[in-house]
């Protein structure tokens, strides 16, 4: 038994978990000796049996409310606030906050959200931005040498350079002020109750941290935390994370102020700006400054559907949504899911969609984004005859959707590697919540202060701001919000929700989210199901295939039409609820989440 100490509270390493039965005796032998709440370790019964149907392809079912996410602790904790009468937006910040905590290396306050809410005594659908902001200080040039070529990808990522101003405080806010029914005091007691007493480092966990020791042993707080003794934590570990729970704790009294202003402020400004070797132009101007944005839904049509999501600085709901619109114009129910002709199309129609992506998506508050036009069904039918015929496009090149004004754009050559969570809520009055939330890159600009990791969003933009004389619509200015691959989205059909979706997986979100929905709606998959076909995705001409799946059977064909094939690891993290007569909730079997509901 190993033990450390970190912000002042003991760590104790335990062998590992062996299911809810061996998590629940390691707790009993050691909690009367270190006073270590067992709940820090133990799955309850119900969690155990949604982890279980997960891994049988079986949706969880309940009647009154349901709420799926990637670890059971995060979902437990939002469990109790809709049991208690909670809303989804109550329930939403008690998971976000216990899986900053729990599996910090993908989201956290240090980050940012896209947040899609369905309000069902209005019949209203809007979206909340709280994406992060580059410093008013940041110039186009910031990832670029002194002869104005990009910087290497991770060359600009680790360190202060990344760091953008962080949205998910703000966002926990906004949203209970416009959807919440708890007390907002409450909705923290999860999360500081396992940040103080302990928690149990989850396999997925332990294996980000030992893929990415090196540079987290570049910054001391950060190393102290992830690798103690000069060790990675390791599955079974249970820690605590006293400084975070002091975070926690300020916000309970002062809101989201607690982050923007302050002695936390100051400690962010001061990480970013002295990082060692990479330091960064994020000021506490930028963080007085930082506001949510709430923006009209994007839905694009799809069979008897209406697929609503994050429009920009978000390029999901545009580019699932016109994948999604050209399939329309094809019979995949017919051709089913283990068709190669079916893979044809979606791969096809999702070149077609990323070409338009690389050209005109970017923060529409910066640069002239044709929305209307991208998803207009006239627009989308035309590209979608482009996909007649039996084999691969020799070629791809964005379209020329209707805009309201004339501009040229360069193509983008931004960067986007995956992390990420998401969450999808239905609570007890129907309203129903979709976000994804991030700190952009695993354990983002691996900077960490206050007990959580700062993101490295900035890299989001394109690192050259013009191609050939022409401008980038993605590229860093002041301000600005860096395009987003996230996808989070409600399905509405007659007007109301009928499914909520989204992934983690950097650029792949969009084809995990877009296929996902094609096998729930033309494959008559269960969204268990759905979540847990395999993966097949195309972006930029080359189809990746799950390794380890019978997707790799679909390798022969597709390289017959014409593909570049590569089998690959591809690890979504998909969370759904189909809304219905009862609620069916998924999560996906690639991670340790689950969806629970009563």
């Amino acid at each position: 038994m190993r033990s450390f100490l970190w912000g002042g509270a003991a760590l104790v390493a335990l062998a590992s978990l062996g299911g809810t039965a061996g998590a629940q005796q390691v707790a009993d032998a050691v909690a009367p000796e270190t006073g270590i709440a067992p709940a820090g370790l133990a799955l309850s019964g119900a969690a155990a049996a949604a982890m279980a149907a997960r891994d049988q392809g079986i949706p969880v079912e309940a009647e009154d409310w349901m709420v799926a996410a990637a670890n059971p602790l995060a979902v437990e904790a939002g469990a109790r606030v809709l049991r208690a009468g909670g809303s989804a937006a109550d329930a939403m910040i008690a998971v976000q906050t216990v899986l900053g905590l729990v599996e910090p290396q993908s989201s956290g306050l240090g980050g940012g959200a896209f947040l899609v809410y369905y309000e069902a005594a209005t019949g209203a659908l809007t979206t909340l931005d709280g994406r992060e902001t580059a410093p008013l200080a940041a110039t186009p040039r910031l990832f670029q040498d002194e002869e104005g070529a990009p910087l290497g990808f991770f060359d600009a990522v680790v360190g202060g350079l990344s760091v953008g101003t962080p949205g998910t405080p703000a966002l926990l806010e906004a949203a209970h002020r416009k959807w919440g029914r708890a007390n907002w005091g409450t909705l923290f007691t999860d999360a500081i109750t396992l940040a103080e007493t302990g928690f149990a480092v989850s396999p997925r966990m332990a294996g980000s941290i030992a893929n990415d020791a090196e540079r987290l042993g570049r910054f001391p707080a950060t190393a102290a935390y992830f690798l103690p003794e000069g060790q990675p934590l390791e599955p079974g570990d249970v820690i605590t994370n006293a400084a975070y729970a002091k975070v926690l704790r300020a916000m309970v009294e002062e809101g989201a102020d607690a982050v923007y202003s302050g002695p936390i402020a100051a400690d962010i400004v001061r990480t970013v700006q002295s990082a060692p070797g990479n330091p960064g132009v994020l000021s506490a101007m930028d963080l007085a400054l930082y506001q949510v944005k709430e923006r009209p839904a994007v839905c694009a049509s799809y069979r008897d559907f209406e697929a609503c999501g994050m429009g920009p600085p978000s390029s999901g709901a545009l580019t699932v949504g016109q994948i999604l619109g050209m399939l329309g114009s094809y019979d995949l129910a017919a051709l089913g899911a283990d068709n190669p002709a079916s893979w044809r199309l979606i791969g096809d129609a999702s070149r077609l969609a990323f070409a338009d992506r690389g050209r005109y998506m970017a923060d529409s508050d910066y640069v002239p984004v044709p929305t209307a036009g991208l998803v207009d069904a006239e627009y989308l039918a035309a590209r979608a005859e482009l996909l007649r015929g039996d084999g691969a496009l020799e070629a791809v090149a964005p379209g020329t959707p209707t805009f309201d004004h004339a501009l040229i754009q360069a193509d983008d050559e931004s960067i986007e590697f995956p992390s990420t969570s998401h969450i999808s809520i239905v609570d007890r009055y129907g309203d129903v919540l979709s976000m994804t939330t991030t700190i952009e890159n695993g354990f983002g600009s691996r900077l960490m202060t206050n007990g959580f990791l700062l993101n490295n969003e900035l890299t989001d933009f394109s690192f050259r701001s013009h191609a050939d004389g022409v401008p980038i619509a993605n590229r860093l200015e002041p301000g600005k919000r860096p395009r987003s691959s996230m996808s989070p989205t409600i399905v509405m059909q007659d007007g109301a929700p009928v499914l909520a979706i989204g992934s983690p997986g950097g650029s792949r979100i969009i084809g995990y989210v877009a296929t996902a929905i094609v096998a729930w709606a033309d494959w008559g998959m269960n969204v268990q199901a759905a979540l847990s076909l395999p993966h097949a995705v195309n972006r930029f001409g080359t189809y990746d295939l799950e390794a380890g799946t019978e997707a790799e059977a679909l390798a022969e064909d597709l390289s017959a039409m014409g593909y570049e094939v590569n089998v690959r690891d591809l690890n979504s993290g998909l969370h759904a609820i189909e809304i219905g007569e009862t609620l069916k909730g998924g999560a996906d079997p690639r991670r340790e989440g689950i969806a629970l509901g009563e």
